[in-house]
């Protein structure tokens, strides 16, 4: 299966993110993918560049959308619909049970 998901580039301590098309089986850091979708930086404003037309004609073909880089999108105005929660979910630490 295709999916559009970031692959993070940059130096240490300064992370850069790519938007790729690559195949849900490759690792994120194996660096195969199939076409470069457009960067982004979270450090900076205004430094996102997105291919929306190639986006949106992958996304037509069948290709999922990671949940984050559908938050990206959506805040971009590429997609519409609301963003996606991706923390995970807090477990509500177990009491002990007191021996009597």
């Amino acid at each position: 299966m295709l999916m559009i998901r970031l692959q993070r580039v940059g130096r240490k301590n300064q992370p850069s993110f790519r938007l790729v098309l690559t195949d849900s089986k490759n690792s994120t850091k194996s660096g195969k993918f199939l076409e470069i979708l457009g960067s982004h930086n979270f450090r900076k404003e205004g430094s996102t560049i997105i291919n929306a037309d190639r986006i949106k004609h992958w996304i037509s073909k069948g290709a999922q959308v990671s949940d984050t880089a559908n938050n990206l999108l959506v805040s971009e105005k590429v997609l519409t619909g609301k963003k996606v929660n991706v923390l995970p979910k807090k477990s509500v630490p177990k009491k002990e049970e007191v021996a009597a």
